[in-house]
């Protein structure tokens, strides 16, 4: 009889891989789900890569497929607060009872694995997958919807052969693992492309598009794109989505509206609670659905859908009075997108919110400076609560010379949301930088108000 676990003791487990890094190969989740009885083939799954945007369009995909009649799951990285938001079933978290059997279940094949002969110790991420995967095949899923976690090569969840390959789009991240240079980065992430898959190219693969288009080739099989209206576009017209934007947000909480035309139909406009930046991956979510079930949707189910999806860590508004945001940019090229949100939901360029601002010590803190600087709001620096956190006196000194002037900074994050929240209380604050400082603010916000 499988010995159970507690959802702490299941954390336990996972801290206990986190230790062992990435591991650059399938063989280890093979292993795993080989030990497991293959859940992955007990489902059709989407999945999705991209240097920004994968987690939003993966719970969107997920959420109209689910409108659509579908048993959707999405699988995403990484949680803002508990680990069971990683694991979605019909748009809910799964239970930490659920949580913590399926990775009792990884656990025990990871033993197996290493009895069968499997040397090298399973990830984290290889752990987790695994789990979601056999989790997915217990609720019976009829699609499961997995956010790749880096990459596409390597990563675990490429243990799948996906009917539907998206690529939101390709930006320098991850650069030790992938690639210092768009083309290297891209080459990795089209190896998600399977000779099952429609390949599914998001805006801001323009650039590097051939990369995707000679994987397609390579597996003999065919690519749809998403453009916004009067862009180019790489593959046939008619197998292009297009979008534009009817109205942006004109404050933190404001409506954004998106009109549509997919692949088979018109979908009209679409009206939802999130910034602009979210208009490419609603286009991008609608057109994998299309590609995942053949045909035309309901444009009042997905507005339904749409309508209905909240999306944590994506400028999500915490507190009106004053506005508390929390967004997890964590790159320059996330970090300009969340410049336009500001600039659209503060017009007032001398009445915008203070930044709290708290990095990986990887990330491209001097990047993330420069395209927030350009706003006017004060900064206010924290370290990361993570042992990948840049220190926050380094992050002032990255901050000082570009701006030419020394931020407040706090190793503490609480007190460094208390300093933000006086200084900012006009216009509130935005607290971003990385997903891990959103999941604290989120944390500290909600404790203050229970």
């Amino acid at each position: 009889m499988r010995e159970s676990l507690s959802y702490d003791d299941a954390v336990a487990v996972l801290k206990g891989a986190l230790t062992f890094g990435v591991n650059p190969s399938l063989d280890g989740i093979r292993a795993l789900t080989e030990c497991m009885g293959r859940p992955q083939d007990a489902f059709a799954s989407v999945q999705v890569t991209g240097t920004n945007g994968k987690s939003s369009v993966t719970r969107m995909t997920a959420a109209i497929l689910g409108a659509h009649g579908m048993r959707a799951s999405a699988y995403t990285s990484p949680e803002m607060q508990s680990y069971t938001e990683r694991f979605e079933v019909e748009g809910a978290p799964v239970s930490e009872a659920d949580f913590s059997r399926a990775i009792a279940v990884a656990r025990d094949a990871a033993a197996s694995a290493a009895a069968d002969g499997y040397a090298e110790p399973v990830t984290e991420f290889e752990l987790l997958t695994a789990a979601a995967l056999w989790l997915f095949r217990e609720q019976q899923v009829d699609i499961a919807c997995l956010e790749v976690g880096m990459g596409g090569r390597w990563d675990a969840t490429s243990v799948v052969d996906p009917s539907v390959a998206v690529i939101t789009g390709v930006g320098i991240d991850h650069t030790a693992h992938l690639g210092t240079t768009r083309d290297e980065i891209a080459a990795d992430k089209a190896r998600i492309i399977q000779p099952a898959s429609t390949a599914v190219l998001g805006p801001a693969t323009a650039g590097v598009d051939s990369h995707f288009l000679t994987r397609v080739e390579e597996c003999d099989t065919h690519a749809w794109a998403v453009r916004p209206h009067g862009m180019g576009t790489s593959v046939p017209e008619e197998l292009t989505v297009r979008y534009g934007i009817e109205k942006r947000p004109s404050s933190p909480g404001d409506q954004l509206i998106v009109s549509v035309r997919g692949v088979h139909a018109d979908y009209g406009e679409i009206t939802l609670m999130a910034p602009g930046f979210q208009a490419p991956n609603v286009a991008t979510a609608i057109a994998a659905v299309e590609a995942a079930m053949g045909r035309a949707l309901n444009p009042e189910l997905i507005r339904t859908a749409l309508s209905a999806l909240a999306f944590p860590g994506r400028f999500e508004v915490l507190h009106r009075d004053p506005w508390i945001v929390v967004d997890g940019a964590h790159n320059p090229q996330a970090t300009r997108a969340l410049g336009k949100a500001i600039e659209a939901a503060w017009p007032d360029e001398n009445s915008r919110p203070v930044l709290l601002l708290g990095v990986f010590a990887d990330k491209d803190a001097r990047g993330m400076i420069e395209a927030l600087a350009p706003l006017g709001c004060e900064f206010v620096l924290v370290s990361a609560p993570t042992q990948r956190g840049l220190a926050a006196s380094d992050f002032a000194d990255v901050a000082e010379q570009v701006t030419g002037t020394r931020p407040a900074h706090f190793d503490d994050i609480a007190a460094g949301l208390s300093h933000a929240i006086h200084a900012g209380r006009a216009a509130g604050i935005v607290a971003t930088g990385s997903i891990t400082v959103a999941g604290a603010v989120r944390d500290l916000i909600g404790r203050l108000e229970q």
